[in-house]
């Protein structure tokens, strides 16, 4: 953990610029994820989402968690169960259109919050695209153009809680997997860990830092700068000491935009096949937990056929 990329996104602006470029360069190639210290993104609002988040989650969700886990008699269980995720969440869309005002059960003060949070990370995650591309050597604007598709990125929050859990040992909070899009923006519980990641055959916990923002690579970073920067296998450990919060935030390529290496970054025949980012993912819902690889192959396939 003393070694987990954490990179202060300020000294992208002073004369730090190039050692933190160098920071994240080497965090896309090495690991997939980042943490972001002075992101831009204020406490006050961070505290916010978490506070609401928190309690949508004691007032709508706990129940009925609890009664969905004892309908199924996992109190039960002798063997692991390989099938299925210990955790409690819902989805927010923001683009291309929004469906926050649709989600019920949310107070107002809550829809402000994650609007307003939204916004701030669209930003930031288009700011990074930005480093990304710098460091790849793509011209400005490659990565966003790329996702660009004919109405814009898809960019939708993954809000999940993981729950106390009697028999950790049991079951996953959520399997291993990659993600299938583009860059991955977290926020995280600083006080419950159970986020970890793969790197070079170990799992590593992605440390729980206060008004943090981790930040991880997609599938489609992968095929895009043609292996140079990886998507990384990351799972969530059920925890017994305590109720663990995720904000999960994906900036994600449009339903129809092609994506392939990009050809500035070939020496040679690309390493990915080219294909529509909605193919993928019709692909991805069905073998998400399983290893991205033969992803590639299938879609690979697809094409020539």
């Amino acid at each position: 953990m003393e070694n987990f990329p954490v990179i202060n996104l300020a000294n992208l602006n002073g004369e730090e610029k190039k050692a933190t470029l160098e920071q994240i360069e080497d965090a896309c190639k090495n690991w997939g994820f980042f943490e972001l210290v002075n992101h831009g993104i204020s406490q006050e609002l961070l505290d916010r989402v978490e506070r609401l988040t928190k309690e949508h989650y004691r007032k709508c969700m706990e129940k009925r968690f609890n009664e969905a886990v004892r309908s199924k008699g996992l109190e039960c269980v002798q063997d692991e169960l390989k099938d299925m995720d210990w955790e409690s969440t819902f989805f927010l869309r923001h683009l291309p259109t929004s469906n926050i005002s649709e989600i019920p059960d949310l107070t107002q003060d809550y829809r402000d919050a994650m609007k307003e949070f939204a916004e701030k990370l669209e930003k930031l995650a288009e700011e990074l695209l930005e480093v990304l591309c710098e460091n790849l050597g793509l011209e400005k604007g490659y990565l966003k153009k790329a996702f660009y598709g004919s109405r814009g990125p898809n960019f939708g929050t993954k809000v999940a809680n993981y729950p106390a859990c009697p028999k950790p040992e049991m079951v996953k909070g959520l399997r291993a997997h990659t993600d299938a899009g583009g860059i991955i923006l977290l926020l995280q519980d600083d006080k419950v860990s159970g986020l970890q990641l793969l790197k070079d055959d170990q799992w590593v916990d992605v440390p729980p830092m206060r008004h943090s923002i981790v930040v991880n690579l997609g599938d489609q970073i992968e095929v895009i700068s043609n292996g140079k920067y990886k998507s990384v296998e990351h799972r969530v450990n059920a925890r017994s000491d305590g109720t663990r919060m995720s904000v999960a935030s994906f900036y994600n390529p449009g339903s129809d935009a092609l994506i392939y290496p990009a050809p500035p970054l070939l020496e040679r025949d690309p390493l990915y096949p080219t294909f529509v980012f909605e193919d993928y993912m019709k692909l991805y819902a069905t073998v998400k937990f399983q290893p991205k690889e033969p992803r590639f192959q299938a879609i690979k396939a697809l094409n020539s056929s």
